[in-house]
């Protein structure tokens, strides 16, 4: 990962500050804890800096041939927050949550007010690697789970 100028200090030990974030829920569940995985840091930066280099804010596409992995990705004033606050952001999403199998897990309704907390505490996910990207006043940073979760038909916390 690339630190940009100014970060140092706000994400020093980014990538243990990011693991312990996501840890930390997944120890009130009873879940196993994540692993950081490089491989899976190196791939979500380069979509972050693919992000910041075209503008856009989406998801990438899954490509033939290559593992499937989950995906949360987060915006925000650059500066202005720090890992722990990115990722809980999409914990949050938490106060949304309901039991059951995946897409049903909304109080809402709308599957996307719950779907960066349900990758986060998907049981079999088992790794995570995040990575980070600026454009102008706007930080990007992007994390990748493997195995994937919000896999229709399945248990979050459960299956």
């Amino acid at each position: 990962m690339t630190f940009l100028p100014g970060m140092q200090g706000r994400t020093t030990d980014f990538e243990n500050r990011i693991l312990a974030s996501h840890n930390r829920e997944r120890q009130i569940l009873g879940l196993p804890q994540l692993e950081w995985d490089a491989g899976l840091a190196h791939r979500a930066t380069r979509w972050a800096e693919h992000l910041a280099a075209t503008g856009k804010f989406e998801h990438s596409p899954n490509i033939p041939g290559e593992p499937l992995e989950g995906e949360n990705i987060w915006g925000g004033t650059s500066g202005a927050f720090f890992p722990e606050d990115m990722v809980g952001l999409w914990i949050s999403e938490k106060a949304h949550f309901v039991e059951g199998v995946f897409p049903a897990n909304s109080k809402t309704g709308r599957v996307q007010d719950v779907s960066h907390y349900t990758q986060i505490v998907w049981r079999r996910t088992e790794a995570v690697g995040c990575g980070m990207s600026q454009r102008g006043d706007e930080e990007i940073m992007v994390c990748r789970y493997s195995e994937p979760g919000n896999r229709r038909g399945v248990d979050p916390l459960y299956s």
